[in-house]
């Protein structure tokens, strides 16, 4: 009696882990297909904007980096997702002749330093050590998570910074620099770290290119203002205000992402073929050599807007369980008076839909996980594996009761 139990455990215990493995085999491609939303498998974006200059005669880098954050809003990206690096010395400066506001076009038709902003790190905050430790997500435990980079592997994460600087390195408020071997080791860590699944970067300032120069880690895509040797030239000035708005480089790529709305399936190859060098006034550059998948194979929305998951209904689905009952419409021949509107309506409009299958999510279509149109013996094996290997437990284990005789 006691060797049959025995048998049994081991039975049952070997059956085990087969039925959780059939079953997880089973579920595990509808697990995978609710949760990705992306044809690259990335679920959410984030950004990382940084404006690295102060004083007022540098107001169109902090232009710059607002209207970035304000078009990355507009395209669906929320303010959890971004990380906003301000001196912020320039809407309440004495000099301002329209206080508590930024604008980056000389009508002032929009100011970006409304109610709706939210500074991450402002002031003396915004140092090479605070971008460092916030790409690497080295910080101090008393760090708000409102000040964290909190990316993972499924993370397209947006880099830009705008400032002065030279042959790879970028000035941080007239006090210090970051080196592009600074940035690289930075971004190195970050794929370690599984903190990206893509990475645009993107320099608005004098030398851009040679910030990336120093790149070696898989799937960046970076693109800068200007050459070595070459500087990054504002677009105009406001006469009012009396500085410069904003610049050339970022002015360009701000007039092309006010073209696009939140479903856009525009690439990154034709934001990078609106580059024009004639009037941005110097060469931009643009890496792809790193990115395993071509710009053209790559949305702008995947790096300037939200991931999200729009899930089609059908048209029945949105009619009353009555409205079903009776059948819906059938087309009439003929012309039939409106209710109440003594017009003419033609019925032929109002075909009853057929039956679909699945749900339509972004361009492809997959079947609903345990959908009523799964096939029940497609679930057989797993369920018999499972109830037989808990089957032979039981019965190994036998009747409490019995067992105390047996031992007493």
């Amino acid at each position: 009696m006691i060797v049959r139990r025995h048998v049994l455990t081991i039975l049952g215990l070997l059956f085990l882990p087969f039925a959780l493995a059939l079953s997880y085999e089973e579920l595990q491609p509808q697990i995978s297909q609710l949760f990705n939303t992306t044809s690259d498998g990335h679920t959410n974006n984030w950004a990382v904007l940084v404006c690295s200059s102060r004083y007022w005669f540098n107001y169109r880098h902090m232009a710059n980096t607002l209207a970035m954050y304000r078009t990355l809003k507009r395209l669906g990206l929320p303010d959890s997702n971004i990380i906003l690096m301000l001196a912020d010395d320039v809407a309440c400066n004495a000099r301002n002749a329209f206080p508590a506001t930024v604008y980056a076009n000389s009508g002032r038709q929009m100011d970006l330093y409304g109610d709706g902003i939210e500074v991450d790190y402002r002031g003396y905050e915004v140092t090479v050590e605070s971008f460092l430790r916030l790409l690497t997500g080295r910080h101090d435990d008393n760090v708000a998570r409102s000040k964290r980079l909190l990316s993972d592997a499924s993370s397209n994460v947006f880099v830009y910074l705008t400032g002065h600087g030279g042959n790879e390195f970028l000035k941080f408020q007239d006090n210090e620099e970051v080196s592009a071997y600074d940035v690289a080791d930075a971004i190195e860590q970050m794929w370690e770290k599984r903190r990206y699944n893509k990475l645009l970067y993107v320099i608005d300032t004098c030398q851009a290119n040679t910030m990336y120069s120093k790149f070696y880690s898989p799937e960046v895509i970076s693109t800068g203002s200007s050459s070595l040797g070459e500087n990054s030239y504002s677009h105009h000035n406001d006469l009012d205000i009396g500085v410069a708005v904003i610049d050339s480089f970022t002015h360009n790529i701000l007039q092309y992402l006010e073209t696009l709305g939140k479903s856009s399936k525009a690439s990154m190859q034709e934001f990078f073929n609106t580059y024009d060098p004639a009037k941005i006034y110097s060469h931009p550059g643009i890496s792809t050599s790193l990115s395993s998948v071509p710009p053209d194979e790559i949305l702008v929305t995947d790096f300037f807007g939200a991931v999200a998951s729009v899930e089609v209904i059908p048209k029945e689905a949105e009619l009353s369980p009555l409205a079903r009952s009776v059948g819906g419409w059938e087309a009439t021949s003929g012309r039939s008076r409106g209710i109440g509107s003594g017009e003419e309506v033609d019925e032929s409009r109002y075909q009853k839909r057929r039956s679909v299958e699945a749900t339509t999510k972004s361009a492809d279509r997959w079947s609903q996980p345990l959908g009523e149109n799964e096939s029940f013996w497609k679930w057989v094996p797993s369920h018999l594996l499972l109830g037989g290997a808990f089957i032979a437990l039981y019965i190994s284990l036998g009747d409490p009761v019995e067992n105390k005789i047996m031992v007493e």
